[in-house]
């Protein structure tokens, strides 16, 4: 969600045309959805106030200084790499992939993937 958040600030900030990210209020929302049905569910909904203060207040502040923004751009890759390394570890440790699906996991490992720049 965080990486989702940055990626359309960023492309707010910067004036880029609508077309090239109104997917991202789209997966930001089912996103936003989905944690609340989680938090609901798992008897937590008071954490959703403090997630939803806590992700407003990065909303601006990601646009308080040019750097800010372009910093938490290129650390979003970092960030989403680290994300699949870790569900790794844990598939490997657990030895149980019952709810991975491969080909759901293997498009966001592409997608990661193709972000990263060789230069």
């Amino acid at each position: 969600l965080f990486s989702f958040l940055v990626f359309l600030r960023y492309q707010i900030y910067y004036g880029y045309p609508l077309q090239t990210y109104l997917e991202y209020p789209i997966i930001i929302a089912q996103d936003v959805i989905l944690l609340l049905f989680i938090l609901r569910f798992s008897g937590n909904m008071k954490r959703a106030l403090f997630y939803a203060v806590t992700f407003w207040g990065g909303w601006y502040m990601l646009t308080l200084r040019k750097w800010i923004i372009d910093l938490a751009m290129n650390l979003c890759t970092l960030i989403s790499a680290a994300s699949k390394l870790a569900q790794l570890r844990c598939l490997w440790q657990t030895k149980d992939s019952g709810q991975v699906s491969a080909l759901t996991w293997s498009m966001s490992a592409y997608t990661c993937a193709s972000k990263l720049r060789v230069t």
